[in-house]
């Protein structure tokens, strides 16, 4: 896949993106299944049927509750936060596999609900599962990208926890909802738990 040529959103060509990545995925053989990594919401609202769902963990990214939202989780003015895969840890989520006669289907409407604006590094990672690894698409975020935040002080969470609200609810909810929905297929995030505990 090829690497993006800038970070800012704007002057990025999401339709290119998905284009590479698809070519990327028909050059792993003629039967090849799409498989997808859901790290967040697409753990507890992934919008497609998966053929199989497996626990798996990925290495080297983390689950990181720091990528600006100004539509969907806050506004421009307010801005909220929704998760990204970013560089350094791992990250236990669900490897979800799409049929390869399904997948030309599905791509376009994975694409407008995780890159409508190409914010997100599309990158295929090896993810572990207890039936063994699989190559699968996932959604990662540069630190050098305008949506990382860096690091938030607690009291920054707080804030955001406490006013950002966007088209899809408050960031607060969507946190919750994903630490519920990590919890309910047997995955305890402690760093989001810990977040979660300052709306307290």
């Amino acid at each position: 896949m090829k690497a993006p040529r800038t970070w800012i959103p704007e002057q990025r060509d999401g339709a290119a993106m998905m284009a590479d990545t698809l070519a990327d995925w028909r050059a792993q053989g003629e039967r090849a299944d799409l498989w997808v990594f859901g790290y967040a919401s697409l753990v507890w609202r992934p919008e497609f049927d998966a053929a199989e769902s497996r626990p798996g963990r990925v290495h080297g990214h983390h689950r990181s509750l720091q990528m600006w939202s100004r539509v969907n989780r806050g506004t421009p003015e307010c801005p909220g936060l929704v998760f990204a895969l970013v560089s350094g840890g791992s990250c236990d989520g669900l490897a979800l596999r799409v049929p390869h006669e399904q997948v030309e289907e599905l791509m376009p409407r994975l694409w407008a609900r995780e890159m409508p604006n190409p914010v997100y590094d599309p990158k295929w990672l090896r993810v572990n599962t207890p039936e063994g690894p699989v190559r699968a698409l996932a959604f990662t975020l540069s630190r050098r990208s305008p949506s990382y935040t860096g690091v938030l002080t607690p009291d920054r969470y707080r804030d955001i926890f406490s006013r950002s609200c966007g088209r899809y609810g408050t960031t607060l909810d969507y946190a919750r909802r994903t630490f519920e929905g990590l919890k309910a297929h047997g995955i305890h995030d402690h760093a989001l738990e810990k977040l979660l505990h300052l709306a307290d």
